[in-house]
Protein backbone atom coordinates (compact mmCIF):
# COMPACT_ATOMS: atom_id res chain seq x y z
CA UNK A 1 0.00 0.00 0.00
CA UNK A 2 2.90 2.37 0.71
CA UNK A 3 4.29 1.58 -2.74
CA UNK A 4 0.94 2.58 -4.25
CA UNK A 5 1.03 5.90 -2.41
CA UNK A 6 4.60 6.56 -3.59
CA UNK A 7 3.75 5.76 -7.22
CA UNK A 8 0.67 7.95 -7.07
CA UNK A 9 2.50 10.94 -5.59
CA UNK A 10 5.44 10.54 -7.96
CA UNK A 11 3.11 10.47 -10.96
CA UNK A 12 1.20 13.53 -9.81
CA UNK A 13 4.35 15.50 -9.04
CA UNK A 14 5.93 14.56 -12.38
CA UNK A 15 3.01 16.28 -14.13
CA UNK A 16 3.77 19.50 -12.24
CA UNK A 17 6.49 20.61 -14.65
CA UNK A 18 7.01 24.00 -13.06
CA UNK A 19 7.32 22.45 -9.62
CA UNK A 20 9.91 19.98 -10.90
CA UNK A 21 11.84 22.74 -12.64
CA UNK A 22 11.94 25.14 -9.67
CA UNK A 23 12.81 22.33 -7.24
CA UNK A 24 15.55 20.58 -9.19
CA UNK A 25 16.89 22.59 -12.13
CA UNK A 26 16.53 26.31 -11.50
CA UNK A 27 19.22 26.76 -8.85
CA UNK A 28 21.94 24.73 -10.65
CA UNK A 29 21.26 26.62 -13.90
CA UNK A 30 21.23 29.97 -12.08
CA UNK A 31 24.53 29.25 -10.33
CA UNK A 32 26.11 28.18 -13.62
CA UNK A 33 24.99 31.35 -15.41
CA UNK A 34 26.25 33.56 -12.57
CA UNK A 35 29.53 31.66 -12.43
CA UNK A 36 30.17 31.95 -16.16
CA UNK A 37 29.36 35.68 -16.06
CA UNK A 38 31.85 36.17 -13.22
CA UNK A 39 34.53 34.17 -15.07
CA UNK A 40 34.08 36.20 -18.26
CA UNK A 41 34.19 39.48 -16.37
CA UNK A 42 37.31 38.41 -14.48
CA UNK A 43 38.96 37.23 -17.70
CA UNK A 44 38.21 40.55 -19.39
CA UNK A 45 39.71 42.49 -16.49
CA UNK A 46 42.77 40.24 -16.53
CA UNK A 47 43.22 40.91 -20.27
CA UNK A 48 43.18 44.66 -19.62
CA UNK A 49 45.81 44.29 -16.90
CA UNK A 50 48.01 42.16 -19.15
CA UNK A 51 47.88 44.77 -21.89
CA UNK A 52 49.12 47.42 -19.50
CA UNK A 53 51.71 45.14 -17.84
CA UNK A 54 52.58 42.29 -20.23
CA UNK A 55 55.46 41.18 -18.03
CA UNK A 56 52.89 39.86 -15.53
CA UNK A 57 51.69 37.22 -18.00
CA UNK A 58 54.91 35.26 -17.75
CA UNK A 59 54.80 35.35 -13.97
CA UNK A 60 51.28 33.97 -13.67
CA UNK A 61 51.29 30.16 -13.24
CA UNK A 62 48.79 28.04 -15.12
CA UNK A 63 45.96 27.00 -12.85
CA UNK A 64 44.46 23.55 -12.35
CA UNK A 65 40.81 22.63 -11.91
CA UNK A 66 40.40 19.36 -10.02
CA UNK A 67 36.94 18.01 -10.84
CA UNK A 68 37.17 15.39 -8.10
CA UNK A 69 37.62 18.02 -5.44
CA UNK A 70 34.92 20.08 -7.13
CA UNK A 71 32.52 17.19 -6.52
CA UNK A 72 33.45 17.00 -2.84
CA UNK A 73 33.04 20.75 -2.40
CA UNK A 74 29.74 20.77 -4.33
CA UNK A 75 28.31 17.99 -2.15
CA UNK A 76 29.08 20.07 0.92
CA UNK A 77 27.42 23.18 -0.48
CA UNK A 78 24.20 21.62 -1.76
CA UNK A 79 21.84 22.53 1.11
CA UNK A 80 22.44 26.27 0.85
CA UNK A 81 19.64 28.79 1.57
CA UNK A 82 18.79 29.28 -2.12
CA UNK A 83 18.50 25.54 -2.75
CA UNK A 84 16.37 25.09 0.36
CA UNK A 85 14.05 27.88 -0.76
CA UNK A 86 13.43 26.55 -4.26
CA UNK A 87 13.08 22.91 -3.21
CA UNK A 88 10.52 24.12 -0.70
CA UNK A 89 8.52 25.79 -3.49
CA UNK A 90 7.83 22.43 -5.11
CA UNK A 91 7.58 20.51 -1.87
CA UNK A 92 4.99 22.87 -0.37
CA UNK A 93 2.69 22.11 -3.29
CA UNK A 94 3.21 18.40 -2.75
CA UNK A 95 2.44 18.62 0.97
CA UNK A 96 -0.52 21.01 0.83
CA UNK A 97 -1.93 20.45 -2.65
CA UNK A 98 -4.59 17.96 -1.55
CA UNK A 99 -6.01 20.52 0.86
CA UNK A 100 -6.03 23.21 -1.82
CA UNK A 101 -7.58 21.00 -4.50
CA UNK A 102 -9.89 19.21 -2.04
CA UNK A 103 -8.70 15.76 -3.09
CA UNK A 104 -7.93 14.16 0.29
CA UNK A 105 -11.44 12.68 0.48
CA UNK A 106 -10.81 10.94 -2.85
CA UNK A 107 -7.52 9.33 -1.82
CA UNK A 108 -7.89 8.70 1.93
CA UNK A 109 -10.44 5.94 1.33
CA UNK A 110 -7.94 4.01 -0.80
CA UNK A 111 -4.97 3.89 1.54
CA UNK A 112 -4.04 4.35 5.18
CA UNK A 113 -3.37 7.89 6.31
CA UNK A 114 0.24 7.28 7.44
CA UNK A 115 0.99 5.77 4.03
CA UNK A 116 -0.43 8.83 2.29
CA UNK A 117 1.94 11.17 4.12
CA UNK A 118 4.90 8.80 3.96
CA UNK A 119 4.34 8.49 0.22
CA UNK A 120 4.72 12.25 -0.07
CA UNK A 121 7.86 12.13 2.06
CA UNK A 122 9.34 9.42 -0.17
CA UNK A 123 8.72 11.56 -3.26
CA UNK A 124 10.30 14.57 -1.54
CA UNK A 125 13.36 12.40 -0.86
CA UNK A 126 13.48 11.46 -4.54
CA UNK A 127 13.13 15.10 -5.58
CA UNK A 128 15.99 16.00 -3.24
CA UNK A 129 18.20 13.29 -4.73
CA UNK A 130 17.39 14.50 -8.24
CA UNK A 131 18.16 18.08 -7.25
CA UNK A 132 21.50 16.89 -5.81
CA UNK A 133 22.37 15.09 -9.05
CA UNK A 134 21.63 18.20 -11.12
CA UNK A 135 23.59 20.33 -8.65
CA UNK A 136 26.67 18.09 -8.95
CA UNK A 137 26.44 17.86 -12.75
CA UNK A 138 26.19 21.62 -13.21
CA UNK A 139 29.00 22.22 -10.74
CA UNK A 140 31.17 19.92 -12.85
CA UNK A 141 30.15 21.83 -15.98
CA UNK A 142 31.05 25.03 -14.16
CA UNK A 143 34.52 23.63 -13.47
CA UNK A 144 35.04 22.65 -17.12
CA UNK A 145 33.94 26.09 -18.35
CA UNK A 146 36.18 27.77 -15.78
CA UNK A 147 39.16 25.73 -17.00
CA UNK A 148 38.38 26.64 -20.63
CA UNK A 149 38.04 30.37 -19.91
CA UNK A 150 41.22 30.65 -17.83
CA UNK A 151 43.25 28.09 -19.86
CA UNK A 152 43.63 25.91 -16.79
CA UNK A 153 44.49 22.23 -16.68
CA UNK A 154 41.71 19.73 -15.94
CA UNK A 155 42.32 16.85 -13.55
CA UNK A 156 40.22 14.41 -11.56
CA UNK A 157 41.56 13.09 -8.29
CA UNK A 158 39.50 11.28 -5.69
CA UNK A 159 40.89 8.70 -3.30
CA UNK A 160 39.03 6.65 -0.72
CA UNK A 161 39.09 9.46 1.84
CA UNK A 162 37.75 11.95 -0.68
CA UNK A 163 34.95 9.59 -1.68
CA UNK A 164 34.04 9.02 1.96
CA UNK A 165 33.82 12.77 2.51
CA UNK A 166 31.77 13.16 -0.67
CA UNK A 167 29.27 10.48 0.38
CA UNK A 168 29.03 11.76 3.96
CA UNK A 169 28.55 15.37 2.89
CA UNK A 170 25.93 14.40 0.31
CA UNK A 171 24.00 12.36 2.90
CA UNK A 172 24.22 15.17 5.47
CA UNK A 173 22.91 17.74 3.02
CA UNK A 174 20.03 15.48 1.97
CA UNK A 175 19.05 15.10 5.62
CA UNK A 176 19.26 18.87 6.04
CA UNK A 177 16.84 19.41 3.13
CA UNK A 178 14.41 16.83 4.51
CA UNK A 179 14.62 18.35 8.00
CA UNK A 180 13.83 21.79 6.57
CA UNK A 181 10.81 20.48 4.65
CA UNK A 182 9.42 18.64 7.68
CA UNK A 183 8.43 22.01 9.10
CA UNK A 184 6.48 22.63 5.90
CA UNK A 185 4.74 19.26 6.23
CA UNK A 186 3.72 20.03 9.80
CA UNK A 187 2.48 23.50 8.80
CA UNK A 188 0.50 22.05 5.88
CA UNK A 189 -1.26 19.48 8.06
CA UNK A 190 -2.04 21.88 10.91
CA UNK A 191 -3.19 24.83 8.81
CA UNK A 192 -4.40 23.11 5.59
CA UNK A 193 -2.74 26.03 3.80
CA UNK A 194 -0.26 26.07 0.92
CA UNK A 195 1.03 29.49 1.96
CA UNK A 196 1.71 28.25 5.49
CA UNK A 197 3.60 25.23 4.13
CA UNK A 198 5.78 27.64 2.17
CA UNK A 199 6.27 30.53 4.59
CA UNK A 200 6.36 28.88 8.03
CA UNK A 201 9.67 27.08 7.33
CA UNK A 202 11.11 30.34 6.03
CA UNK A 203 10.02 32.26 9.13
CA UNK A 204 11.47 29.55 11.40
CA UNK A 205 14.74 29.55 9.44
CA UNK A 206 15.04 33.35 9.63
CA UNK A 207 14.34 33.24 13.36
CA UNK A 208 16.99 30.58 13.87
CA UNK A 209 19.47 32.62 11.80
CA UNK A 210 19.03 35.71 13.99
CA UNK A 211 19.19 33.56 17.10
CA UNK A 212 22.53 32.22 15.89
CA UNK A 213 23.78 35.76 15.27
CA UNK A 214 22.83 36.83 18.78
CA UNK A 215 24.16 33.84 20.74
CA UNK A 216 26.92 35.90 22.31
CA UNK A 217 24.42 38.47 23.57
CA UNK A 218 22.30 35.87 25.36
CA UNK A 219 25.20 33.88 26.74
CA UNK A 220 24.98 30.86 24.44
CA UNK A 221 27.97 28.97 23.07
CA UNK A 222 27.90 27.07 19.79
CA UNK A 223 28.77 23.89 21.71
CA UNK A 224 25.85 24.15 24.18
CA UNK A 225 23.05 21.60 24.12
CA UNK A 226 20.38 24.28 23.99
CA UNK A 227 22.01 25.87 20.93
CA UNK A 228 21.92 22.61 18.97
CA UNK A 229 18.40 21.81 20.09
CA UNK A 230 17.23 25.24 18.95
CA UNK A 231 19.21 25.52 15.70
CA UNK A 232 19.62 22.39 13.55
CA UNK A 233 21.68 24.36 11.02
CA UNK A 234 24.32 24.73 13.74
CA UNK A 235 24.53 20.95 13.99
CA UNK A 236 24.80 20.63 10.21
CA UNK A 237 27.74 23.05 10.19
CA UNK A 238 29.42 21.17 13.04
CA UNK A 239 29.02 17.80 11.32
CA UNK A 240 30.25 19.27 8.04
CA UNK A 241 33.39 20.51 9.77
CA UNK A 242 34.02 17.11 11.32
CA UNK A 243 33.57 15.38 7.96
CA UNK A 244 35.83 17.82 6.12
CA UNK A 245 38.48 17.34 8.80
CA UNK A 246 38.49 13.63 8.02
CA UNK A 247 36.31 12.66 11.01
CA UNK A 248 39.08 13.78 13.36
CA UNK A 249 37.23 15.21 16.35
CA UNK A 250 40.11 15.66 18.79
CA UNK A 251 40.05 19.43 18.25
CA UNK A 252 36.27 19.66 18.37
CA UNK A 253 34.37 20.47 21.58
CA UNK A 254 33.46 17.45 23.67
CA UNK A 255 30.24 15.79 22.56
CA UNK A 256 29.72 18.13 19.60
CA UNK A 257 28.91 15.28 17.22
CA UNK A 258 26.31 13.80 19.55
CA UNK A 259 24.71 17.20 20.16
CA UNK A 260 24.59 17.91 16.43
CA UNK A 261 23.03 14.54 15.60
CA UNK A 262 20.45 14.81 18.39
CA UNK A 263 19.44 18.33 17.39
CA UNK A 264 19.16 17.48 13.68
CA UNK A 265 17.27 14.26 14.40
CA UNK A 266 14.83 15.99 16.74
CA UNK A 267 14.03 18.69 14.19
CA UNK A 268 13.42 15.97 11.59
CA UNK A 269 11.45 13.32 13.46
CA UNK A 270 9.38 15.41 15.90
CA UNK A 271 7.64 17.47 13.17
CA UNK A 272 7.09 14.29 11.15
CA UNK A 273 5.60 12.46 14.13
CA UNK A 274 3.40 15.44 15.00
CA UNK A 275 2.16 15.71 11.42
CA UNK A 276 1.36 11.98 11.27
CA UNK A 277 -0.45 12.09 14.61
CA UNK A 278 -2.55 15.14 13.71
CA UNK A 279 -3.31 13.87 10.22
CA UNK A 280 -4.52 10.55 11.67
CA UNK A 281 -7.28 12.30 13.62
CA UNK A 282 -8.03 15.05 11.12
CA UNK A 283 -11.49 15.43 9.61
CA UNK A 284 -11.05 15.33 5.81
CA UNK A 285 -14.71 15.25 4.85
CA UNK A 286 -14.58 18.75 3.39
CA UNK A 287 -11.25 18.35 1.65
Amino acid sequence: MLADAIRSEAYRFSKNRMGVFWSTLFVPVLMLVIGVAVYLFTKARMAEVMEKAPELAAEMPAGTVDLGQTLVSAAGGFANPITLLFILIGVATLYAGDYRWETWRLTSARNSRPNLLLGKLAVVTGVTLLALVFWLVFQMIDGVISAAIFDSNLTFTMDGTDFGQFAALAALNIVRVLQFTMIGLLAAVFTRSLLAALFVPLVVAVGQFFLGQSMGLIGLESSDWIAHLAMPALGVDALKTVIQDGFVTTNAPDGIVLKAIVGLTAWTLIPLAAALAWFQRQDLSKE
